[in-house]
């Protein structure tokens, strides 16, 4: 509860200058009358998930070899920096980013790239004609006080994240691996193939992020969102055909932010099998 008090703390008080300068969700308001989808998580196969310690030892042997060319993981990158005034403090990130090509993980949920035409690092809505994905070391800097650093993975928050107050101690640090919190539960069908079941993200000992149930075939069966421990935004729950196509089989609506006082969740829409609609809930 300590960690979550001072990440909460940190959170607001650092509000749109934080690394993350995310916009809103955009509401559904409608349900489509099929429930045929189109998305690259369906079918699909399971993430690779890599909390691999060897790696990580041999990937701090290279780290030295690779710095002073801004070679990092392999990649060359280029350096970049952001500068914002606010109430008379002056805000820096400092980051390098890639123009290799590379698809954004559709299983992680913050993507992190920099925006050339607004001068800005966002979490939303790459494109490879937009901008350049976030790749290397990262650091915020209020003032000269560095108050958060760590590094990003072809946009995603990668080992040893640290945040620090304004007399540079350190207030929290965290682990990642290519994007998925390491405190992340994970459950598989099969310990020997590692076929997965659920992938339920885990920060500051909360659920936070994307959610994931797979049938035993690894189709996708479930999906939602979790904020600070809470479901959160549209849950939809997938027919299971066998890696044929995609086909919902009910969205749930949950509150839009966490803790929203009388909130009940209410099934938003349902299909049958064949993916026509049989239920749909009035607005």
């Amino acid at each position: 509860m300590k960690h979550l008090s001072v990440f909460l703390l940190l959170l607001f008080s650092w509000g749109k200058v934080a690394v993350a300068q995310k916009t809103s969700p955009e509401k559904k308001t409608d349900a489509d009358s099929s429930g045929v989808v189109n998305s690259v998580l369906l079918p699909t196969v399971a993430p690779l998930l890599l909390f691999d310690e060897e790696k990580e030892k041999e990937a701090k042997k290279e780290k030295k070899k690779k710095a002073r060319k801004n070679i990092w993981f392999g990649i060359k990158t280029q350096k970049g920096y952001t500068r914002r005034e606010i109430r008379g403090q002056s805000y820096y990130e400092y980051f390098n980013y890639t123009d290799a090509e590379r698809n954004p993980d559709p299983y992680i949920r913050d993507v992190y790239w920099f925006d050339p035409k607004e001068r800005s690092i966002k979490t939303e809505g790459f494109a490879k004609e937009n901008g350049y994905l976030l790749h290397g070391p990262y650091e915020r800097v209020i003032n000269e006080t560095v108050v958060e650093s760590g590094m990003f993975y072809y946009g995603t928050k990668h080992k040893t994240w640290m945040l620090f107050d304004d007399k540079s101690v350190l207030q929290d640090k965290n682990h990642f691996n290519q994007g998925w919190p390491k405190e992340s539960k994970i459950s598989y069908f099969n310990e020997t193939s590692k076929s997965i079941e659920k992938i339920i993200p885990i920060q500051y000992g909360l659920e936070e992020g994307n959610y994931f149930h797979f049938y035993e075939n690894q189709q996708i069966a479930v999906t939602g969102e979790y904020k600070y421990g809470e479901k959160v935004g549209l849950w939809t729950e997938y027919w299971d055909t066998k890696n044929t196509k995609a086909i919902r089989k009910r969205e749930i609506q949950y509150q839009e932010d966490p803790y929203t006082k009388n909130f009940r969740p209410y099934i938003r829409a349902e299909w049958d099998k064949d993916g026509n609609l049989i239920y749909r809930k009035d607005n």
